[in-house]
């Protein structure tokens, strides 16, 4: 796969654009509709970041940072390639995340118990309580959207978020509904 920074816009478009492409021509395909949909987007994201921003910026911490508490919550034991991959960044930009999230005791780093040369990353105690109130910060705002649109839409949701992931972000949520329980009946 190519770095998203170089990738052609013709080969993302392919890549995004189903073979037989449902809905061509649909009103909601028009610039003006995809413009307020690009507008959507920012203002959601700028306000479901403002709160664990403020959290962090209290740390002297950033986004980066948080993005990288969040994987490392999701998946104790990740290696660093695994993060990079996940975070899509240099190990120069993960080593200027990680550093100071090691230094302050939030992320502790092991090595593999079969290959030394592996360095595994887990949450402490202080860095999962920071990563619980991080995620505590945004999961209302995320309940209340939810619980206002309805399942319909939320499913259409998660189908659009999707949708705009290159293969390896819809694969990793692929294997993640594979190997989902089924929910008990009510």
């Amino acid at each position: 796969m190519q770095d998203p920074t170089t990738q052609s816009y013709s080969s993302v478009k392919r890549e995004l654009q189903p073979a037989a492409a449902p809905g061509a021509g649909h009103l909601f395909l028009r610039e003006d509709e995809i413009r307020l949909a690009q507008d959507m987007l920012f203002f959601a994201m700028r306000d479901m970041t403002a709160a664990p921003d403020a959290i962090l910026a209290e740390l002297g911490f950033g986004r980066a940072h948080h993005r990288t508490l969040h994987w490392i919550a999701r998946r104790p034991g990740l290696k660093v390639g695994e993060l990079l991959a996940i975070l899509g960044i240099t190990k120069q930009s993960l080593t200027r995340v990680l550093g100071p999230l090691i230094k302050e005791g939030y992320v502790a780093q092991v090595p593999g118990s079969v290959d030394r040369r592996q360095r595994l990353l887990t949450l402490t105690e202080a860095g999962g309580a920071l990563e619980r109130r991080l995620f505590e910060a945004q999961r209302e705002r995320l309940v209340v959207a939810y619980r206002e649109a309805g399942g319909a839409a939320v499913d259409g949701f998660k189908r659009v978020l999707k949708g705009l992931m290159r293969d390896q972000g819809r694969e990793y949520f692929d294997a993640l509904e594979q190997n989902r329980q089924p929910k008990p009946p009510r």
